[in-house]
């Protein structure tokens, strides 16, 4: 499973104080079937706990993803800021989707190597 965070999101989990293992745990979870929202095309949400906090007033990161391949963070917000994304922004984050996924490994590898995206350090589960 490879699993990549965009400029944004990697500023984003910057400011907040998330960590790359709490990212790898919200994939884990899933992979495990364990999705907040499925907004198809391969669009979903997932609750991110907040430092020494639980998931239910944490944060919402919307990820693109394809189950045990690839996921890509993308937009993150807290959860007393925003509520939910609006039905425009789920249309564009499935075009954003359908771009991505259709990137070839060379294609990825420039992305990452111009700071678009970055790798997410995968830690194993303990």
């Amino acid at each position: 499973m490879q699993i990549f965070k965009n400029k944004w999101f990697s500023k984003f989990a910057r400011e907040e104080g998330i960590l790359d293992k709490e990212l790898c745990e919200a994939v884990r979870d899933a992979n495990r079937g364990l999705i907040d929202a499925d907004y198809g095309g391969g669009v979903i949400k997932q609750r991110i706990a907040r430092p020494n906090e639980g998931k239910s007033g944490g944060f919402r990161s919307i990820i693109l993803y394809r189950q045990d391949e690839k996921a890509f963070f993308v937009f993150g917000f807290p959860k007393k800021d925003k509520d939910n994304i609006k039905i425009d922004e789920v249309r564009w984050f499935k075009k954003m989707a359908k771009s991505t996924f259709a990137l070839s490994e060379d294609q990825l590898e420039k992305l990452i190597k111009a700071g678009d995206f970055r790798p997410v350090k995968y830690h194993e589960q303990d």
